[in-house]
């Protein structure tokens, strides 16, 4: 495993504190787009996502890409996590978790 360039994991109120940094997140696909897509964060925030996305896209994809700003990705790697439910409570967590006190267990 690759960790010369970790992606933070992020939901989008932290988001814009990693602008021009790797992130990992995952989003609730509202609409796709030719280019890429709009969606909603685990916190309901809207984050755009910009970059080649798969095809067909599920409900649910997990993007590691490049912030550019409080309400946007640049898309390095967008995987479907299916149609079905998403715990956005527990990943919020997680997020969170992964940003404050427990940091030191995250790459």
């Amino acid at each position: 495993m690759d960790t010369s360039n970790p992606a933070v994991l992020v939901n989008g109120d932290l988001l814009g504190s990693y602008v021009g940094r790797r992130v990992r997140t995952v989003i609730q696909v509202v609409q796709p787009s030719a280019g890429g897509l709009t969606g909603r964060s685990t916190d309901e925030k809207q984050v755009v996502v910009k970059g080649q996305m798969p095809s067909p896209v599920t409900t649910f994809v997990e993007v590691i890409g490049v912030a550019d700003s409080a309400q946007a990705i640049t898309a390095e790697i967008v995987t479907n996590f299916g149609d079905t439910t998403f715990d956005a409570n527990n990943f919020n967590q997680l997020c969170q978790h992964a940003n404050g006190a427990f940091r030191h267990l995250f790459i």
